[in-house]
């Protein structure tokens, strides 16, 4: 079964490689955000992952903060909400040949970690954003976790948040690293769940709000896993 898995998941692989690719040529054709949403459309149609959704979108979300698994999760989001997402990710990425070009085109945000001055621009960036109508999305973890247990949030998600008081929606994604595993060279078809949580507006005053959410996204986690026989 495991080289059945592992010819999966170069075929995912690329899957994937060529979905970025038509991203890539769509910009040049089609108004933002319809050249990723096409290219996701395309990963999950041509991978046969299929997606259960369990809560709503709320239409007045400003930022969704999200766990983070697998390479899928892009892929999963961007095919169960209808808005135009501007995705944060580490500046590092941005510098990759053509997958640093799939995210600086349609204007993701990139944020350096160790630089002083970088929570200025991921503020100004987050603000330009907003103004075209645009929802900031976040891996809060800031990398994939593999164990089940979401690692601590980072900063930035806070003060963006804070700063302009935006309407924050959790999005929990359930064991999308069972399905495809960059790590293991793995990838098997199957139903992956998307849990909106309630959204809320950030308040500053509370100064432990984003920790406090890992903790209430990490139960939303495990009481999936243990109440959902689908995921054993």
């Amino acid at each position: 079964m495991k080289i059945f898995a592992h010819i999966n998941w170069f075929f995912a692989t690329v899957i994937i490689f060529t979905a970025l690719t038509f991203s890539i040529l769509f910009y040049f054709l089609l108004p933002r955000p319809y050249a990723r949403k096409i290219a996701a459309w395309f990963v999950r149609l041509m991978t046969f992952f299929k997606v259960d959704v369990k809560g709503e979108e709320d239409p007045a979300t400003q930022m969704f903060l999200i766990n983070h698994q697998s390479d899928l999760d892009i892929a999963v989001i961007e095919t169960v909400s209808k808005k135009d997402l501007a995705w944060v990710a580490k500046k590092e990425l941005f510098d990759v040949p053509f997958f640093g070009l799939a995210m600086s085109m349609p204007e993701d945000i990139p944020i350096e970690r160790k630089s002083k001055s970088s929570l200025v621009k991921l503020l100004k960036n987050a603000k330009d954003r907003l103004n075209k109508g645009r929802v900031i999305t976040i891996f809060p973890e800031g990398t994939r976790s593999r164990d089940g247990k979401m690692l601590p949030f980072k900063n930035g998600a806070k003060v963006v948040a804070d700063k302009y008081q935006l309407r924050v929606q959790p999005i929990v994604l359930i064991e999308t690293a069972k399905y495809y595993d960059i790590k293991r060279f793995y990838y098997s078809p199957g139903t992956i769940r998307v849990i909106y949580l309630e959204s809320f507006i950030a308040d500053k005053e509370d100064k432990e709000w984003l920790s406090n959410l890992r903790v209430k996204m990490q139960k939303v986690y495990d009481d999936e896993l243990a109440n959902n026989p689908s995921h054993r």
